[in-house]
């Protein structure tokens, strides 16, 4: 008889963390790989957030907190939310987390059970189907071309909803492909959604300030108020601040919920890292320039990469709106071979190959629900892109129809 749960065997591993453990133990091991799996800024955590992670700590700011975070950080996230997204809570429609992907766990965790149905806009982050299989529901996937700029239409919402439908989860910009909304196209599916008033809506805005060529962000909550009752609003410190090691993401939604995300956490992580919650009240009440001025830079990288796919043989690729991943069709790569005469017949096979032959490490698209792609982070310096990109070239050079 197994000791183990059946809960763990309807989940897998995310495929992004295990690449980047991958990755390391490579390096560890001598190999010198050119890895562009990384979700996280390359950039140092600003200055004024560590200077006031250092106060917190000497003032002995080190012990337990409240269960969903500081009084003063949920302040600082009620004045966020008010400040960039015309979006009002109180303290106690608040909650803040061990990061957003704890936020997003302890929601659903506390709403889905079996019978439940999640609609999951594909391609999407790797970690919102195990989260929902973990949770005992069923994963809806509804696929997002790229033809459609990789985004959900409305009549392929209104078809997936069923009276078992219990959240819809929308990610902008999104990982990996970089789409964002519009205005005009969330006005859309909040249409759709006002005629279902059963369905939940998750909107995970982590990536809301690394969006390019002037692009407004807008959050669905936002653009139609009538939904916020039933919208749970997602985001953290992690990547315009980049802090992604501090572990914080919070989320704003209705008092009512909030109270039981807040009574699952207490029963597995307890509350947030108390010095991380200091240094994310600077960070987002502090100083805001630099943001722009990093958006740039990634805006540059993102056009380098771009052209460069495009002018590798067998590649194609879209340009991203925001976040910090390109996310590159290779169809007209799949059914060659490589000079060792093994076929490339999926993504997968292409990412294994491009370690194998060039030392280069990207990530699959059929971990994100889309093939045959896949996602490679920017989110690194230019000299290491440069590199990356030759070894990209050569390696589809040497396949052969």
């Amino acid at each position: 008889m197994s000791i183990f749960a059946q809960r763990v065997h309807r989940i897998q591993p995310s495929p992004s963390s295990m690449a980047g453990v991958r990755t390391r133990k490579l390096i560890a091991e001598g190999r010198d790989i050119v890895a562009l799996t990384n979700g996280e800024p390359d950039f140092a955590t600003p200055p004024n957030i560590l200077e006031a992670a250092s106060r917190a700590m000497a003032a002995g700011r080190t012990k337990y907190t409240d269960v969903g975070g500081t009084p003063e950080l949920r302040e600082a996230v009620r004045h966020k939310f008010s400040r960039e997204n015309g979006l009002s809570y109180r303290q106690d429609e608040v909650v803040v987390g061990t990061g957003g992907k704890q936020v997003v766990f302890n929601a659903l965790m506390c709403t889905v059970e079996a019978g439940c149905e999640v609609i999951i806009p594909a391609p999407y982050w790797v970690s919102y189907p195990d989260i929902v299989l973990l949770a005992g529901g069923k994963p809806v996937f509804v696929d997002c071309p790229e033809a459609r700029g990789f985004k959900l239409q409305p009549e392929d919402l209104e078809r997936a909803i069923t009276p078992s439908t219990r959240w819809l989860i929308l990610n902008a910009p999104n990982n990996p492909s970089g789409a964002i909304y519009r205005r005009e196209e969330l006005r859309a599916l909040a249409d759709v959604l006002l005629r279902h008033p059963h369905v939940w809506v998750l909107t995970d805005d982590m990536y809301e300030h690394v969006i390019y060529d002037g692009l407004a962000f807008h959050t669905i909550a936002q653009v139609e108020p009538a939904l916020q009752e039933r919208t749970l609003t997602v985001n953290g410190v992690s990547k315009a601040y980049a802090m992604t090691g501090w572990r914080i993401g919070y989320g704003g939604g209705p008092a009512p919920l909030i109270a039981q995300m807040v009574k699952m956490q207490s029963h597995s992580t307890s509350n947030p890292s108390s010095v991380g919650q200091a240094a994310a009240v600077e960070a987002l009440l502090g100083p805001q320039d630099f943001i722009a001025e990093r958006c740039a830079i990634f805006q540059a990288r993102r056009d380098f990469v771009v052209a460069q796919l495009r002018a590798c043989p067998g590649l194609d690729s879209h340009l991203p709106e925001g976040a910090f991943y390109a996310f590159p069709s290779c169809a007209e790569l799949i059914g060659r071979k490589t000079p060792q005469g093994r076929t490339i017949a999926s993504d997968s096979d292409l990412v294994m190959y491009l370690l194998d032959e060039v030392n280069l490490a990207v990530l699959q698209g059929a971990a994100y629900g889309s093939s045959p792609y896949f996602r490679l982070s920017y989110a690194s310096s230019m000299p290491e892109l440069e590199e990356g990109a030759r070894r990209l070239r050569l390696a589809c050079e040497r396949l052969q129809d």
